[in-house]
């Protein structure tokens, strides 16, 4: 099923080790860093900087073994490949439908996001109409980009990739040197933050350091896949967790009282350089999000595509476009369900829905490692030491994550697993194919 014949179109292999990198990075930077330092300085007050680093030593883990998994694989799918052929097409299908509801409602929510910066300079975007037209042409823009070459997909998320980080790093630079300088401003309580708290945010942390499975969703059209799988996911969380940490203790450090702004990295560039600061932050965080939205309509069409050359889902969403050797069915199908998800809800809801999807496919990744070492143990370009524990500490940590989600959209999670149930149904009752 997966052998097309050579007068058919193929995907291009165009990605090398530090666009994969990029990209892996671009897929997990987007709105969190933004909003996110008051939250954690609210829940763990001066020890804020701590919790960025122990909630990257929690998602080290899944990173870990998401490394030697992704290492054995050069076709597209990312989590929904791994866990289809470490457990049969059935948890395949049921992954593929909780990553792809996942990535659309985080897609979703951050394009809502965009629109509230974006009112600070145009006030009439949140308005129905310029809401609605703005969502079309930031969506639709990217889809035709994307359609057009994997090319023009890759070099316009490295560029935004990179724009991205220098308002944030500019930040990081010229915050720490005034704290250095000046010393902490800080008037929060040192009181000690209690169990739930720090519970919470790490949960909050967890989510904000995750994304970083729908890069290797198009592995398809990487280069060498196998071998850069590790060196991506280990450059991007590295960066992440510097970058995190570093606007952690910048935000603490300069701002009065951290826990009460809800833009402290405005607040923080308002001080460092002036008036205008606050307008950069908001021009950095609309180059983040669309960065963000670059990444993720490059990445998880892939997805839907990788179910339909399994059979999986009917051979049309498979279809690669003649001139341009792109899935411009699947594309098409994201960026339609995305723009629905933004048009219809919010951005928490969008947010919510997309934390509780993602820590069920974590989970499931991390089990396949040692079921893959068994099936096919040759087939690993990096093999994580004491692999096994790792695999089994990461499904712990996500199942006991879950269990202190707010789980009000758990209505669409069961309409979501009936519906891949359904699909997997479909998938049966065809005529097997070599594939299963």
């Amino acid at each position: 099923m997966l052998e097309r014949r050579v007068s058919q179109p193929q995907l291009l292999r165009v990605m090398g080790r530090w666009s994969l990198a990029l990209l892996t990075v671009n897929s997990v930077i987007g709105s969190g860093v933004f909003g996110l330092p008051s939250v954690i300085a609210r829940l763990t007050g001066r020890m804020s900087s701590l919790a960025v680093l122990l909630a990257a030593g929690i998602v080290g883990v899944l990173v870990a073994c998401f490394a030697e998994v992704a290492s054995r694989f050069s076709n597209a799918g990312g989590p929904y490949l791994y866990t289809r052929v470490a457990f049969g097409p059935l948890c395949g299908i049921q992954v593929a439908w909780m990553l792809f509801l996942a990535q659309a409602t985080a897609l979703a929510a951050n394009a809502n996001l965009f629109i509230i910066y974006a009112a600070e300079f145009w006030p009439a975007a949140r308005l129905p109409v310029a809401r609605t037209a703005t969502l079309t042409l930031l969506i639709g823009f990217l889809a035709a980009i994307n359609i057009l070459g994997v090319k023009a997909g890759v070099q316009v998320s490295n560029v935004f990739t990179i724009a991205k980080l220098v308002p944030i790093l500019a930040i990081i630079l010229f915050g720490g040197l005034s704290l250095i300088a000046h010393g902490p401003v800080t008037s929060m309580q040192s009181n000690r933050p209690t169990p739930t708290s720090w519970i919470q945010a790490l949960l909050v942390l967890v989510f904000i350091y995750g994304g970083f499975e729908a890069a290797f969703a198009p592995a398809s059209e990487a280069r060498n896949p196998q071998r850069d799988a590790a060196f991506a996911l280990f450059t991007a969380l590295l960066t992440c967790t510097l970058v995190y940490a570093a606007i952690q203790w910048v935000v603490i450090g300069l701002l009065a009282n951290p826990a009460a702004t809800e833009r402290p990295l405005a607040d923080v560039a308002r001080l460092v350089f002036g008036p205008w600061g606050a307008a950069l932050v908001s021009l950095g965080a609309l180059v983040s999000l669309y960065g963000y939205l670059s990444a993720k309509i490059l990445a998880v069409p892939r997805i839907p595509f990788a179910l339909a050359e399994h059979g999986d889902l009917p051979s049309v969403v498979a279809a690669i476009h003649p001139r341009f050797h792109t899935p411009y069915v699947a594309i098409l199908i994201f960026a339609l369900l995305t723009w629905s998800m933004a048009f219809l809800h919010n951005f928490e809801w969008n947010v919510t829905l997309s934390a509780v999807a993602r820590l069920f496919y974590y989970g499931m990744v991390c089990a396949t490692l040692p079921v893959l070492r068994k099936s096919q143990p040759e087939k690993a370009h990096f093999v994580l030491p004491a692999g096994p524990w790792f695999s089994w500490l990461g499904v712990v940590l996500c199942l006991v994550l879950l269990t202190r989600v707010d789980l009000r959209h758990s209505l669409i999670l069961v309409v979501t697993i009936f519906l891949a149930l359904a699909n997997w149904l479909w998938r049966t009752n065809r005529v097997p194919d070599a594939s299963a």
